[in-house]
Parts: structure tokens; sequence; C-alpha cells
């Protein structure tokens, strides 16, 4: 079989624009702030398939299954896993926050804070449970489907999928119908991803034309910290429940290194979202699985957003001279773990949370949040890649737990990526 030349692979191109980016950013930062448009165009583009994609991928999941218990026990288990993973990652950024103290040494005065995080604010305090339960219910049965709200996408894709199954004899031929639009509708994603370099270019380039790289120098410590947690509960973390499992983290990485690297390139983790529900499919893991545990995890399994978390409430703490006594960083720990779930599909959600759980613990005045306003940007590429690699291990350790992951088909895949690379193009 012909092999493609490095240049006309996608991850390869995302890294030269990546770098073009950064370097236009950082020599011409006004010409870098212009390319704004590049990015946030491509994220559109990105989102306007994502519901047709979960929609298409979960109904024919579960109208393929004949047993419809399997799919209650699929979403408790899926749900276990997030609760358990979700919560390790709290407690591990807690522990490093309290170990290397990344804020100790600052000594600024909260009366001397300002800026503006009042629309967080506003956000977090909009974030109700009851208000988090009602937004799961759409409008109309296919409002969701011209929306970008993940969550609704699922209640309508479950409802249809289970109706599909109890009507099987009825409906077929719109079973048959959802298979045949799944084959354009996944074209349609290749075509998109061709842009995706054009994505991470623009993306970059503004970034690090509005902020500049020095803006970051300032604060390395509480990013390198960040960055350091977060690479360490990947490798030992999931790189042991990968292990236990029967596959390679590393394989795992490198067989999404295109998903990843338009993440980082655009630090949206929706943007390799329909990328990634296909290759874990490929990958062995049966369709049913795929649409039912990645997008739920879109909202429930934010690894990387909880360990930002805990770790720049504690950073805020100590830069303001603030002590936490253990029983607060408890109690801290434990309204993340709510705010983190309530505030799922929202937009800026790494920042939307932070404020939630910082309006709990009054020790903390939430003005501090400005202390890392201007460097969130540059953790919200860790904060994506991490809740992506995360959300791909939960999908495949799920689909091993029910039986429903073809091993040798996973092993063929992580060891050839360039051949399934050529299978889906």
């Amino acid at each position: 079989m012909k092999t493609t030349k490095i240049h006309h692979q996608i991850y390869f191109q995302v890294i030269i624009a990546i770098i073009a980016g950064i370097l236009l950013g950082k020599f011409y930062p006004e010409i870098g702030e212009k390319m704004k448009p590049l990015g946030d165009g491509f994220i559109k583009l990105v989102k306007m398939i994502i519901a047709p994609v979960i929609f298409i991928t979960l109904t024919l999941g579960i109208a393929h299954m004949t047993d419809l218990k399997k799919v209650g026990r699929i979403a408790i288990k899926a749900m276990i896993y997030f609760f358990t993973f979700s919560t390790l990652a709290l407690i591990i950024g807690l522990v490093v926050g309290n170990l290397l103290q990344p804020g100790h040494g600052l000594n600024i005065d909260p009366s001397t804070l300002s800026g503006d995080v009042s629309q967080y604010q506003q956000k977090a305090h909009e974030t109700t449970l009851t208000g988090f339960i009602m937004n799961i219910i759409p409008e109309t049965l296919f409002s969701p489907l011209v929306g970008d709200n993940i969550l609704q996408v699922l209640l309508v894709a479950i409802l249809m999928g289970v109706a599909l199954v109890l009507t099987k004899e009825k409906s077929q031929k719109i079973t048959d119908f959802l298979h045949d639009l799944s084959t354009p509708v996944f074209k349609i994603v290749h075509m998109l991803m061709k842009l995706a370099p054009i994505g991470a270019f623009g993306a970059m380039a503004f970034t690090i034309g509005k902020y500049g790289i020095e803006s970051v120098l300032n604060l390395i410590f509480l990013v390198g910290t960040f960055y350091i947690t977060s690479i360490l509960f990947v490798v030992l973390v999931l790189g042991a429940v990968a292990w236990y499992n029967g596959f390679n983290i590393f394989k795992l990485m490198f067989y999404l290194k295109e998903e990843l690297l338009l993440v980082l390139g655009t630090s949206s983790s929706e943007s390799a979202l329909p990328g990634i529900m296909e290759k874990l499919e490929k990958a062995g893991c049966s369709r049913a699985i795929v649409g039912l545990v990645v997008p739920t995890g879109y909202s429930f399994n934010l690894d990387g957003t909880n360990i930002y978390m805990t770790l720049a409430s504690l950073f805020i703490a100590q830069a303001l001279n603030i002590h936490l006594p253990l029983e607060k960083q408890l109690i801290l720990l434990l309204v993340a773990m709510l705010s983190s779930k309530g505030a799922a599909g929202v937009t800026g959600a790494g920042f939307v949370t932070l404020a939630a759980t910082l309006a709990v613990v009054p020790e903390i005045p939430l003005a501090g949040m400005t202390l890392i306003l201007g460097i969130d940007k540059f953790m919200s590429e860790c904060r994506a890649l991490t809740n992506v690699i995360g959300n791909s291990v939960a999908t495949v350790v799920v689909a091993n737990w029910e039986k429903q992951l073809d091993k040798k088909q996973l092993q063929y895949s992580l060891n050839h990526p360039a051949e399934i690379e050529k299978e889906m193009n």
C-alpha cells in the first residue's frame, strides 16, 4: 500500500500551522490578533456537524441493540467511571496545590485587585441544579439538532433509539435511512478536517498576538504546575487504567494525534469530537458505547477542568495569604465536584466552574480570579487535552467492561494508525 507523504498528513500540517501562528503572533501581534476569525470560523464549522454526528451514532447504536437493559447498564457504568476519576482528578489537584504552593510568596493585597469577572460570576449564578436539569429538556423533538447543547442531543438520540427498538418491524426503513445518512455526514467531517491547519493557525496567532508569550512568564509556576500535574494524571492514573484494560495509553494518544493536535491548536475539545468518535469506533469500540460515552463524557468527565479548579483555587488563596484549613479545602472539593457537572456545556466552562466554586467559599474573594484571567487561555489547551484523553480512555474501558470491544481490532488500530487513517480517508 502506498505510503502517504508526511506533508500530506493532517497532523503534520497542524504542527506547522501552530508554529506559524506562534511566530506570527510573536513578531506581528497586530496581524496575529486579526487572525481570530480563522480559528472561530473553523470551530463554528465543526460545531455545525457535532449534533448530527452524535444523533446518528447514538441512535443507530441503540437501534441495533436487542436488549434495552444494556443501554441503562452502559450509562450507569459510564457515570460511575466519570464520578470516580473526576473526583480523583480534584483530589490530585488539591494535593499538588498544597505540596508545591504555586501562589506562595506573591503577598497580594486583596483590596488592590481589579478586573471584570462579572460575566463568569453571572453565568455561575445562573447555573443551578434545577436550571441544569431543565436545560437538558429541549423545546421540540428536533430543536437539539439545530442547537449546540450536547446533553439535549443525547436525550433525543436515546429516546429515538429506544423507540426504533420498540417499533423495529415498522421502523426498519428509518434505521436504514439513518445508516445511509451516516456516510455523507462523516464525509462532511473529513472535508472539514482538511481546514484544521487553517483553524489552528488562526487560533494560535490570535492567542499569542493578543496576550503575548511574555504575559505568562510572571505566573509560569502555576501554568507549569498545572501542566505537570495533568501530564502525571494522564501517564500514571489513566496509563494504569489503560494497562489494566489491555492497551497502551501512549499508543492511544498517538492513534488520536490528529485530534489532539487540533485541540492543542484551537483550545477547543469540541473541535475533535467527531473525529474522536469515528476513530474509537474504528478501533473496535461498539457504536452504542462510543455514541453514549464520548458525548456524555464531554459534560461529566472533565478531568483537566477538575485539576485546574482545585489548583487555581489554592493558588488564589495562597497568593492572597489566605489560610484554608483542611475542612475548608474538603468543602472546596465537594463544591467543585458539583459545580463541574452543573456548568457542563457552558462556554468558558473552566472559568465558570471556578467562579461557581469560589462563590460558595467566602474566604476566597471572587475578585481573586483576576489574578489568573490573563493566563487562563494558556491553560485551556491543557484542560481540553486532558479532558479529551480522559474521555477516550473511558470509552475503551466501558466498551471492555461491556464486552463490546473488539480487542484484536483495537491492537491493530493502535499498532497501525496510518492504515486506519487511509481507510477513513
